[in-house]
Parts: C-alpha cells; structure tokens; sequence
C-alpha cells in the first residue's frame, strides 16, 4: 500500500466523505479472503468507516473477485467481517464489527445538541463512545430522516461526530434510522 501522505492527498482531491483503501493479505482466491482495509475522509484517517466497509464489500462480491461468501478485513480498529447472503434479487451484506463501548457522557449540555440539530427533541441520553462520538437518541426516525441541522456549529462540537439515532417507522423494513455528521 501507498505511504499515508499519499492515500491522504488522494482522499483529500476526491473530497468524498470516505475513501476506503483495499490490501490483499492473502491472495483473494483462497478460502478465507482477507484485505487490510484504510478510511481517509478529506482530513483525516479514521480508524473505523461501516458505509466504506460496505461499499468496499460490495464491489469485492459484485466483480467476483472473491470465490467465499465472508471477507475478513484487518483495520486499525480491529478485524471485522462481511458476509454475502443471497436474496431473491440478488444478495446483501451482513456486516459484523467489533463492539464499540459507549460511555455515559453527562458533561454535554443536552439543550446545546438539540441547539445543534436544529431544535430536535433529544429524547434519551446523550453518550460518547470510545472514538468521541456524540450519540443521540432522537423520537422517531422520520425526525432522523428530515432533519436539518446547522452545520455551521456542528463543526464546533465536540468529539469526532454526531450520530443521529431513532427506531425506525413500522412497516418500513427497518429497525432503526442513523445519521452522521463529521464534526472534523
């Protein structure tokens, strides 16, 4: 793989949310596939990134690249695993993380990250996990879906970002709905 200047410098001209980075480790067509996988937002490396992991899952199983139906990939934070079930029209993506812990975060003002998101109603605890994101449990996830933030002061908020959280309206197929926004 390239050295990080280079990957970063990448990243940056592509100012994409996300750029995701594959290694092979072992050669693709053995039975256990396993990539280094590396996330660079426009500014900076993250060490754990669930959309590019799943768009890097999916164009690895759509071009065949690989003959099993899991892929291990190594990251900073840890090893993680996609596997492909098939489905009617197709196939999805079963994604499996390490746990991230989630802390209790009461030094945040739950009235500042309503200010935040735009007046949205926080409904339960506002937390922190391990990375320094922001967690907030919204009423519901049509709130998630329609809301508008001011992205202005959420660059100023602490943590890394804030992820916008709600179980999901019944009938849509969904358990619940999630937003994030970068806040560096």
């Amino acid at each position: 793989m390239k050295d990080d200047k280079w990957l970063q410098s990448v990243a940056t001209e592509f100012n994409l949310p996300m750029t995701a980075y594959l290694t092979p480790l072992v050669d693709h067509h053995s039975e256990n596939p396993r990539f280094q996988i590396r996330w660079f937002s426009p500014v900076s490396e993250f060490a754990l990134c669930g959309h590019a992991t799943l768009a890097a899952s999916h164009y690895i199983f759509q071009a065949g690249l690989v003959k099993s139906k899991t892929i291990e990939f190594s990251s900073l934070y840890g090893i993680l695993f996609a596997k492909k079930v098939s489905a009617n029209d197709g196939f999805y993506i079963e994604l499996d993380f390490p746990v991230v812990p989630v802390l209790d975060f009461n030094d945040l003002d739950v009235s500042a990250i309503s200010e935040i998101l735009n007046g949205a109603t926080v409904v339960d605890a506002v937390k922190k996990n391990a990375f320094e994101d922001i967690i907030v449990v919204l009423g519901s996830g049509e709130e998630v879906a329609d809301l508008e933030p001011w992205f202005d002061k959420i660059k100023e908020a602490p943590g890394r970002a804030i992820i916008i959280t709600a179980r999901a309206p019944n009938g849509s197929g969904f358990d619940f709905y999630s937003r994030v926004f970068q806040t560096r």
